[in-house]
């Protein structure tokens, strides 16, 4: 029977066997060191490092005695290569920083060049990704403008039988979160290809281990015992916050939005669901600096982890009331107003977690002085996305919003801010803000499709494969959106989409999924039939001291872009004494005007054979010359939030993960995803 992939678990205080493969061969020999590694071959910095496959032992030298077997696909830095007696041998260590343990076989080995891994998106609105045995099994398919047609096949003989001539393995059925339970996919090599149906996709080959057999068996009992996930979802629950604008001219919607909840906890106590459900609220207004009459920027007034019921919510809520004093602006501090709910709750005791956001008006920007968070709607997007909380957004639109201008630019902002990670949703509902029954009710229908996901767990509905192969509603497959009964149908088909994603992350915290044995098998980056929907994301794992020179080297482009502004020539010149400065071979540190900063030597080899188009790499002063003021501000604009971003990674001390046992500390990495690279 074919397979399911095991995610091996990471602890973060030790090193347990995660789901790992082979990274793409790097050779190189260089001068044997004992205090540090050697480099790859073609690059000035960049060490050498191997990954253990299973049964791999260190030894105390070359053909020496064998210790005790080593995690499965455990990274260790290559100090010397050695060869005796026609067997080729490794000295290596769990680091960088001379601490050498032993020798290993290098056939027990494989290199990894690029220390990057793949995360499996929420399989939620898109088929399980499937794994190829061969590179022409899955190209095939890619090849038909009906994919479908050896798609269904193949899944209905997968259904069946368990198995498939050119299928190895298939991805869990329940989502495993990157985030709460680190495991490495990385990439043994990929190509990028256009589907006859159009798409852009990627081709990966990647490698999977097994656990040895006893492991196996665990792992399959859990899965038998884990294989109605109906009766587990009795215990699923729902944490949610809403977070409420409440400056001049809210106070209607504040008092509508109370009697949502006390509604819905009506319904919850009938059924008798009042802990499955718990809610919270926090309110926010705009910078006390600028305008300290308004009180405060954010308030938390109910935690959900503390109401126990509906009285307690409402007395923890009846003080809420709209400010009496106005703000500086017409935009508000909305992004502080999210982060205090993503970052001042816990929600790990929540299996589906929601923030609902109400405003009369756009965000506050991260380079705005009176944002309080520096961030910008990706940065608070990624933020809530870490945490797996989906960010629904009802925007008041008021006549004042329209003639300002104000509505282009939150449709935008809260657009983006409100794009659920987990299933590529958009959760953004603009209401007409002069109609507060209509307001009433859409706040209404939210919070009951919300709780009915718990209701419809918690009764024993089927979870699995029941959003997917559902069918929209007429008016959604016609694009009919535009009328009131077609847009709260939207938002409860989104609601259960939203729901059956949380669903599934609930279920893969709870189980381990059975383990196919030892493969190497080539994967498609999009689903084969919704090609437009991805199947992995990339994850760089950057090491403390490739964060901070990351950090450096961004803080002193942004220094220079803003010298810039005023003139291109100097920003180059400041940026080539800083690459002079580093120690940067002069041949790359040339007064070319011509040449791109990734040409100069300012970043770190570490990026340079990433697969992905970097703006600051490839920019050169005749770009920068030729770009107006805008385009430089949102430039440097988007740098500034991602620095920010980058001194939160370094204080999220929780998901700082060691890959080898007995690592220096400074070797941990961190999986940053691609898209906040520079």
């Amino acid at each position: 029977m074919i397979g399911t992939i095991t995610l091996w678990r990471h602890s973060r205080a030790t090193w347990i066997p995660c789901l790992a493969a082979a990274g793409i061969a790097c050779a190189g020999l260089a001068q044997a060191s004992d205090t540090a590694p050697l480099t790859m071959a073609g690059k000035e910095n960049l060490q050498q490092r191997v990954l253990t496959t299973p049964g791999c032992r260190l030894t105390p030298q070359p053909g020496g005695k064998p210790g005790e077997a080593l995690p499965a696909f455990s990274r260790f830095y290559v100090y010397q290569r050695s060869e005796q007696d026609g067997d080729k041998w490794l000295k290596v260590g769990p680091d960088s920083y001379g601490n050498v343990t032993g020798w290993l076989p290098e056939d027990c080995t494989v290199d990894w060049k690029m220390q990057m891994t793949l995360a499996f998106t929420n399989p939620a609105n898109r088929d399980r990704l499937m794994f190829f045995r061969q590179r022409d099994d899955l190209t095939s398919i890619l090849d038909e403008f009906e994919p479908s047609s050896e798609v269904a096949p193949l899944r209905g003989q997968l259904e069946k039988d368990g198995q498939a001539p050119s299928v190895v393995a298939r991805e869990p059925e329940y989502y495993v979160d990157l985030q709460e339970q680190f495991y490495l996919l990385p990439i043994l090599e990929g190509e990028e290809i256009m589907t006859e149906a159009g798409f852009r996709t990627r081709l990966l080959k990647v490698a999977s281990v097994s656990a040895d057999e006893d492991v196996l068996d665990e792992a399959e009992d859990d899965a038998d015992s884990s294989s109605n996930g109906s009766s587990q979802l009795r215990e699923f629950n729902a944490g949610v916050v809403f977070v409420v604008d409440s400056t001049i001219s809210m106070g209607p919607y504040i008092e509508r939005t109370r009697e949502a909840v006390r509604r819905v906890y009506g319904r919850l106590e009938e059924e008798n669901l009042t802990d499955k459900v718990r809610f919270g609220m926090v309110s926010f207004r705009d910078s006390v600096e600028a305008a300290p009459d308004v009180e405060y920027t954010t308030r938390l007034f109910a935690d959900p982890n503390e109401t126990q019921n509906r009285e307690d919510f409402m007395s923890k809520v009846a003080s809420l009331e709209e400010a009496t004093a106005s703000t500086q602006g017409w935009e508000e501090d909305a992004y502080a107003g999210v982060m205090q709910a993503v970052d001042d709750i816990n929600w790990g005791n929540f299996g589906a977690r929601y923030v609902v956001m109400i405003t009369d008006a756009s965000a506050v920007e991260g380079d705005n002085p009176r944002s309080a968070t520096g961030f910008d709607a990706d940065q608070v997007r990624l933020e809530a996305a870490r945490q797996g909380i989906a960010v629904y957004t009802l925007y008041l639109q008021t006549p004042e919003g329209k003639e300002r201008g104000d509505n282009v630019t939150a449709d935008t902002q809260y657009g983006n801010l409100s794009t659920f990670t987990g299933t590529n949703t958009s959760l953004y509902y603009p209401v007409d803000a002069s109609n507060l029954e209509m307001f009433g009710q859409r706040v209404d229908a939210l919070a009951n499709a919300i709780t009915g996901q718990v209701h419809s767990a918690y009764m024993g509905d089927e979870a699995i494969g029941s959003t997917l192969n559902a069918e929209p509603s007429a008016d959604t497959q016609a694009g009919n959106t535009g009328t009131e009964d077609s847009k709260a149908q939207k938002m409860r088909e989104d609601t259960e989409l939203v729901g059956h994603a949380m669903q599934l992350a609930y279920l893969g915290q709870r189980n381990k999924t059975q383990a196919p044995p030892v493969f190497n098998a080539w994967i498609s980056d999009r689903d084969l039939i919704k090609q437009n929907v991805p199947t992995t994301e990339v994850r760089v794992l950057l090491t403390k001291g490739q964060l901070s020179d990351l950090s450096d080297v961004v803080s002193e482009i942004l220094h220079a872009a803003n010298t810039g502004l005023i003139s291109p020539a100097d920003m180059f010149e400041q940026l080539r004494s800083v690459a002079a400065a580093t120690g940067t071979d002069p041949n790359q540190v040339s007064e070319d005007s011509g040449r791109q900063l990734g040409e100069m030597g300012l970043m770190g080899e570490y990026l340079k054979d990433l697969p992905y188009q970097s703006e600051v790499l490839n920019l050169d002063e005749a770009t920068w010359s030729s770009w107006n003021g805008l385009q430089q501000e949102r430039f440097i604009r988007g740098l500034t939030t991602k620095l920010r971003h980058y001194q939160r990674y370094n204080e999220d001390v929780d998901r700082w993960i060691s890959l080898a046992p007995d690592a220096d500390a400074r070797d941990n990495v961190y999986p940053v995803p691609l898209e906040m690279l520079p």
